[in-house]
């Protein structure tokens, strides 16, 4: 009994930090995408702030296969801790 303590203990924390993560990741694309604009009109003066642009569009595309693969990894330890909680609730009843 107290091995699954023990072992609920540890996932939900890997659960927690990883979910703690996405959180900041999900922030920090947000305010990626609050700079970016959605319409620009360029002339030969503004070249660099397309670059800029650009370099904001790279930067939020990048960020797509992180999010994804936390929102799974968080998904999977959270429906495993859940799992062994009720396993351990049918077992002591």
């Amino acid at each position: 009994m107290e091995a699954l303590h023990s072992a609920l203990f540890p996932l939900l924390v890997a659960w927690g930090v990883i979910t703690a993560l996405l959180i900041c990741v999900l922030i920090y694309r947000s305010m990626l995408e609050n700079r970016e604009e959605d319409q620009i009109f360029l002339d030969a003066a503004a070249q660099s702030m397309a670059n800029e642009q650009k370099l904001i569009v790279a930067r939020i595309e990048r960020l797509g296969r992180p999010i994804t693969a936390l929102i799974v990894l968080s998904s999977v330890l959270l429906v495993t801790a859940a799992g062994l909680w009720l396993w351990q609730g049918f077992q002591n009843f």
